[in-house]
């Protein structure tokens, strides 16, 4: 299948583009050769954009397993060194 559309091309078969990224197939467009658009279906770019909230909440959840976590800090304070 064809994933790659010159503008006009995409222009004049735009029902044809969105078909195909309808059935999940995301569609480069370019201008002048270079890729410049790519077409996605709609539940795709909802799960692109969705927000997934912050980094520190997840790691507050109590159900992450914590238990085989060790958090011990190491002692060592490094080599002497004489200057």
């Amino acid at each position: 299948m064809h994933s790659e559309w010159q503008l006009q091309d995409a222009k004049s078969n735009l029902s044809q583009l969105i078909k195909r990224t309808a059935n999940g197939d995301a569609q480069t467009v370019t201008v002048h050769g270079k890729p410049t658009a790519v077409v996605v279906s709609a539940e795709e770019y909802a799960r692109l954009t969705r927000h997934r909230g912050k980094l520190s909440t997840a790691l507050l959840r109590p159900d992450l397993a914590g238990e085989n976590l060790d958090f011990s800090r190491s002692r060592d304070t490094g080599r002497d060194i004489e200057l």
